[in-house]
């Protein structure tokens, strides 16, 4: 269960807790939180935000891709981080009919083939044909551009993450 914590309790944690509290906020990789850990103390949560995106960014191209590939198939019924399950829910995505699951899935597998990597997207900006929308407009890109396309949707999923994490 995702609680709420105020910065002043962040900036005071030992590494272990800070791990614990925001260890959640980029899909299945809690080393992006202990890194983070080291730059405190945060003035703002912007400034956590961004000094947490600036770790990602700093990664080795093959670290960014493993943390794209921890993210699940959007309207997948696999089992996910607590986190994504509230996302994917908050835009109908675990209530797909026959259909539509049929068409995401479709649209997972050829995102995938594709690039290597699952389809990312902060769903709390969009409905689900908002999605499907931007599943076939980005289908069109390089392998490149959807890298940093992937990075910086989970940069905005990092953001809403931090802002249901702190008070």
């Amino acid at each position: 269960m995702i609680q709420n914590y105020s910065l002043a309790q962040l900036n005071a944690m030992s590494e272990a807790d800070f791990i614990t509290a925001l260890g959640h906020i980029f899909e299945q990789t809690p080393r992006i939180a202990q890194m983070a850990w080291l730059q405190r103390p945060f003035v703002s949560l912007a400034d956590l935000h961004q000094k947490m995106v600036a770790i990602v960014d700093q990664l080795p191209s093959a670290q960014q891709i493993d943390l794209i590939c921890a993210h699940p198939d959007l309207g997948s019924r696999a089992k996910m981080a607590e986190a994504s399950v509230k996302e994917q829910a908050g835009v109908g995505l675990d209530q797909l009919t026959a259909s539509e699951y049929d068409r995401f899935q479709s649209l997972n597998q050829a995102y995938k083939a594709k690039f290597g990597f699952p389809f990312i997207i902060a769903v709390r900006n969009h409905t689900k044909a908002t999605i499907l929308e931007a599943f076939e407009q980005r289908l069109q890109n390089t392998p490149e551009q959807e890298q940093q396309t992937a990075l910086a949707e989970i940069a905005t999923i990092a953001q809403f993450r931090l802002q249901d994490s702190i008070q």
